[in-house]
């Protein structure tokens, strides 16, 4: 979050989330809030770690880590690059371990102003060997605040390149990794790759490559959950990175996404990971449709870290890493769903942008999509695909509606254009051609708009045949 960019609705955490590595340990989730580090996992070596048993009210460890204070790099972009509002201190009120093996970043309002904590890893050489995986992960319970009184609330966890330090303008081109980042107190992860050039560029900068999805089990919110980021070099001239939230991948960019990018944010020393809690700025402003914090924002309720550690692995690859390069930018189908029944699309495995209301998906706009793994069309090709859709959208804001088989960067099978219906709830059955496809797939509905105002609400939709 050092030197994040504004984005419509992910804000572009500008500075950095790492290029490390994590994968998730089955027992994670069955800690305690307050336990110390795993045991590292058979076929992982750990490199380094933090588990925040220091006393009471004390900093974490300046072996560690580095507190940053105020409200910029010196020289570097103003509030951080992002428009947050808070400055950060040092004070044992913002940052400080708990005596029970935890770290609390706590924002504190007074007055008019608000004052967090922001600390990232003295080192900064965080990266794998070639032919191994290099892996992050930190277990995190988000700030335990929704609705109303979380707006503006924006915690992370993430990893910025090395050479950030010192220049404060190279980004998005040296890298940033988002594990983890949530605003405004809304029950998902989102996790993001920035790269290459701003604006554009190969991960579509200021926006980023990016996915979310809902905590499994507990909110983010209400309970610990473990984030991860990985690595993979396993294979040099396929490499590829994926986020996961208790073990469970959402999210994966492969090396050839990047194109002669990947050189840049890889060929340097490494990374570094930071975590911080920001109030206010571009991500939960866009979200919120409007200036936070507000009013209505409470103070006080702190991010808990566990603990943060970084694994790689031996020389063979744990058979509970995912194959190190796949097609398909989402995890392996399971076939648990029928493309021929209704489809309800807050069911939705991962999608970006997007909220629920009760039982639909809206706030969709240019960008976003909704991603449902396991779809099988048996061997019978479908005819057409119907959507039950509304739009309340101003005159002129109108978009489509694609879907795309097994990658979002696949050419769309099918799509329908959409523009007002007479209200956001003023549903219609709207059908539409399909190309052949049989078998067992993850689809995509992606939302492409000349416009960035929401302009379509989905219920379900379903294929025909």
């Amino acid at each position: 979050m050092s030197m994040r960019i504004s984005r419509r609705r992910w804000a572009a955490l500008s500075a950095g989330a790492a290029c490390l590595v994590v994968t998730a340990l089955g027992a994670v989730n069955a800690l305690p809030a307050q336990a110390s580090l795993p045991a590292t996992p058979s076929g992982w070596s750990l490199v380094w770690s933090d588990d925040f048993n220091g006393a009471n009210n004390t900093l974490p460890s300046s072996s560690n880590w580095i507190v940053d204070t105020g409200t910029q790099y010196p020289g570097g972009p103003a509030n951080w690059g992002t428009g947050e509002v808070q400055t950060y201190t040092n004070s044992t009120s913002n940052l400080r371990q708990d005596g029970a093996g935890n770290l609390l970043i706590t924002p504190i309002k007074s007055g008019s102003s608000w004052t967090s904590g922001r600390i990232e890893s003295v080192r900064s050489d965080f990266k794998p060997a070639a032919g191994r995986i290099l892996r992050i992960e930190g277990r995190i319970q988000m700030p335990n605040v929704t609705g109303a009184s979380a707006a503006g609330y924006w915690p992370a966890f993430w990893a910025l390149g090395a050479p950030y330090r010192g220049n404060y303008w190279n980004w998005p081109g040296i890298g940033e990794f988002d594990i983890m980042e949530n605003v405004n107190g809304i029950n998902s992860v989102w996790g993001v790759l920035h790269c290459g050039v701003n604006p554009g560029g190969p991960c579509n900068e200021t926006t980023g490559l990016g996915a979310s999805r809902a905590c499994p089990g507990s909110s983010c919110q209400s309970a610990f959950h473990t984030y991860r980021f990985e690595w993979d070099r396993t294979n040099e001239s396929a490499q590829q990175l994926r986020w996961y939230v208790d073990g469970t991948l959402f999210h994966t960019v492969n090396q050839s996404q990047v194109g002669s990018y990947w050189s840049t944010m890889t060929s340097h020393a490494g990374y570094f990971i930071l975590l911080n809690v920001a109030m206010g700025g571009a991500f939960p402003n866009a979200l919120a449709g409007g200036a936070t914090p507000t009013g209505s924002t409470v103070s006080g309720q702190p991010m808990r870290v566990d603990y943060i550690a970084v694994y790689t692995n031996s020389t063979t690859v744990p058979p509970s890493s995912p194959p190190p390069a796949s097609p398909s930018s989402s995890p392996p189908p399971t076939g648990n769903r029928d493309a021929y029944a209704q489809i309800q699309a807050e069911s939705r495995n991962a999608q970006s942008g997007t909220t629920t209301s009760g039982s639909y998906v809206t706030a969709i706009a240019n960008g976003d999509w909704l991603q449902f793994d396991g779809v099988n069309f048996g061997s019978t090709r479908p005819i057409d695909f119907v959507t039950r859709a509304a739009s309340g959208a101003a005159g002129g804001v109108s978009g489509l509606v694609e879907v795309r088989i097994d990658s979002r960067s696949n050419a769309p099978i099918g799509s329908f254009a959409i523009a007002n219906t007479g209200g956001w709830t003023s549903w219609q059955n709207i059908p539409a051609n399909v190309g052949a496809v049989t078998g067992t797939h993850t689809v995509f509905l992606t939302f492409t708009s000349g416009q960035p105002a929401d302009y379509v609400n989905i219920d379900w939709f379903q294929f025909r045949h």
